[in-house]
């Protein structure tokens, strides 16, 4: 047996109570270390299910070669730095705007573009499965917290952050090509 299957055998996620008890084992903690990034606890708790979501996708041909604690922690701290990017770069577009001086004009084509992908992203989430549809929509829409739609739709709270990473990673493929246009828009026009 090599080094790389003696720590896969040690890291296999043969089924859904091996995943379930990575997930719960590591979750607070994860979010916790994303939100130190990050600064905002939503959107810690999206990085960290995204990691899940893909662990949990590739888990047949997943090879760790250093603790399992800290393959999870590398991966969040690259998604924060991910996230951080985009904002970084969404910072960059709103500096150059306001450098050189957005008119009533631009401010329009922006608020028209805006309305463009508004329209994507409700068709986007119109293509989600029913139930799925429901709880992204009393998460992200009517900002209620994973607990209160568990207790609202009569599900536990673990079925309520699958729903949330299975929803969040079919928008994520769907809305790929606009997603950074997106993030520039909406904190632009949130600015304004």
């Amino acid at each position: 047996m090599t080094e790389h299957e003696t720590i896969r055998s040690s890291v296999a996620i043969r089924n859904k109570t091996d995943f379930e008890d990575l997930f719960k084992a590591n979750y607070s903690s994860l979010c916790a270390y994303a939100n130190s990034f990050l600064k905002d606890v939503a959107t810690s708790e999206d990085v960290v299910q995204e990691v899940m979501f893909r662990i949990w996708m590739g888990r047949e041909n997943l090879v760790v070669t250093s603790s399992i604690h800290s393959y999870l922690f590398r991966a969040v701290r690259n998604g924060c730095l991910n996230v951080l990017k985009h904002l970084d770069i969404s910072d960059h577009y709103k500096d150059q705007v306001l450098t050189h001086g957005a008119d009533q004009h631009s401010k329009g084509q922006d608020t028209v573009i805006y309305s463009e992908l508004q329209m994507k992203i409700h068709k986007a989430i119109d293509l989600l499965p029913a139930e799925r549809k429901k709880v992204f929509i009393l998460s992200r829409y009517e900002g209620l917290s994973y607990q209160q739609i568990a207790e609202r739709l009569g599900i536990s709270v673990k079925t309520v952050e699958n729903q949330i990473g299975k929803a969040l990673q079919f928008l994520r493929v769907e809305l790929a090509e606009y997603l950074p246009l997106l993030i520039i828009l909406v904190d632009f026009l949130n600015d304004n």
